[in-house]
């Protein structure tokens, strides 16, 4: 037997309710802000992603699944979203239209990395991306989106953990300070650490190692270091969230993972979770869309893992997801009402309802037995009695009431 790759999962069709729901609730989210979807491919050329993501993070030096095509030509799919859509942003004119530019995604990505819990080589996310405003309000627009849509799921206990890691002019101070701090300590830190020292010592402070965090627990914060407009930003932020109501802390700890960061970075930390408490996490990348090649653009999103959102949710019994069932199944007795109920069943999906019926040859009983396990919401049983009258008894699996309705009209006696 051919086995699925490591790090992957099949969705199977008794997930599919879930997955919908928490889709739905993605896309309605997004439309109420005003949000509209963007496609990218699934791999684009390598370049795109070790210049937007940056060639000293973990993504690009080791997890990033890279091959060659049959022209000789570097690609990669697709390890995250944003970098992405900063290219078809540049590619397809979208800076000539009216700005801000407000999109969403939910996406397939692709990391290979070390499979865990809610945690996949391929996995999906839920992303947006607003580009052409540098506005602390814009900041503000993305975390509100993000606040609502996972309320809107069930996800509990959430805390929007706060920073701001500066910009290129106030960003030299603090990795200097922070040098300074690390390097009396750099023999006592993680091979990662060792390695982020020189080309990015701000990723230090993302590092999971509890010996590494007990160590830079004393570090300087970063917000100590920020330029007046850095400030301003982000104490200009702070107090839109406060009237939106938004609970958050300011974390000078959380920094995220991708060079491409800039000002604003935060993430959403539910109790439901645990220690490992990150539901999302986003930021501002003002610098990226030139890094790519294009003009400068100010920008700001996030990103969300899906199989993580719908492991909490499920663990937490708190996954309220409709369960997918027909409208009606049709039980022919005999081989004339076999031949007949294909056709009674095609009128009633062009009217809208959802109907299903046996093809198993199974007898009235088993077919009954099927129809309750698969939540069929009526169920009509059809034989040579129902075809000579024109009527059947339509049964409600939900109540067990019955009544008697044309074979012609079961459509209109269900809406």
């Amino acid at each position: 037997m051919i086995s699925i790759p490591k790090g992957t999962k099949d969705m199977l069709p008794r997930d599919a309710a879930a997955w919908h729901y928490v889709e739905q609730k993605a896309r309605e989210t997004a439309a109420l802000f005003s949000f509209r979807e963007i496609r990218t491919p699934m791999f684009e050329h390598t370049e795109l992603f070790t210049r937007g993501v940056g060639e000293t993070t973990d993504i690009v030096t080791k997890e990033m699944y890279t091959f060659e095509d049959k022209g000789g030509r570097s690609m990669t799919l697709r390890p995250e979203g944003t970098a992405g859509v900063a290219r078809a942003f540049i590619e397809n004119g979208l800076g000539q239209d009216v700005m801000p530019m407000k999109a969403y995604y939910l996406a397939s990505v692709f990391r290979y990395e070390r499979p865990q819990s809610g945690r996949l080589r391929e996995h999906h996310q839920f992303g947006v991306e607003l580009y052409g405003s540098s506005s602390p309000y814009a900041d503000a627009e993305v975390i509100s989106l993000a606040h609502t849509f996972l309320s809107s799921v069930g996800i509990g206990g959430l805390t929007l953990h706060l920073n701001s890691i500066g910009c290129k002019e106030c960003r030299p101070k603090f990795n200097a300070a922070l040098r300074g701090y690390i390097g009396d300590n750099l023999d006592r830190m993680c091979g990662k650490c060792r390695e982020r020292f020189d080309k990015n010592p701000l990723r230090i402070l993302d590092c999971k190692e509890e010996k590494c965090r007990e160590i830079v627990k004393a570090a300087p914060s970063i917000t100590d270091f920020l330029c007046d407009d850095c400030r301003a930003h982000f104490e200009q932020l702070q107090g839109i969230l406060e009237r939106q109501g938004v609970p958050f802390v300011v974390d000078p700890s959380v920094v995220r993972g991708l060079d491409y960061y800039t000002r604003t970075v935060f993430e959403f930390v539910s109790e439901d979770i645990g220690a490992q408490g990150t539901v999302c996490g986003g930021g501002r990348y003002d610098g990226l869309v030139e890094e790519v090649g294009g003009k400068s653009t100010p920008a700001v999103g996030f990103g969300l893992g899906l199989e993580r959102l719908l492991l909490v949710l499920q663990n937490t019994g708190r996954l309220d997801a409709p369960r997918e069932r027909a409208d009606v199944y049709l039980a022919p007795l005999g081989e004339r009402a076999a031949g007949e109920v294909p056709a009674i069943a095609a009128g009633l999906r062009r009217a809208g309802v959802s109907a299903d019926y046996d093809m198993m040859g199974r007898g009235v009983k088993a077919q009954m037995k099927y129809a309750d396990k698969s939540g069929a919401r009526f169920v009509v049983v059809i034989g040579d009695n129902e075809l000579e009258s024109g009527a059947a008894v339509l049964k409600n699996m939900d109540t067990g009431e019955e009544r008697s309705v044309a074979l012609g009209d079961i459509a209109g006696a269900l809406k």
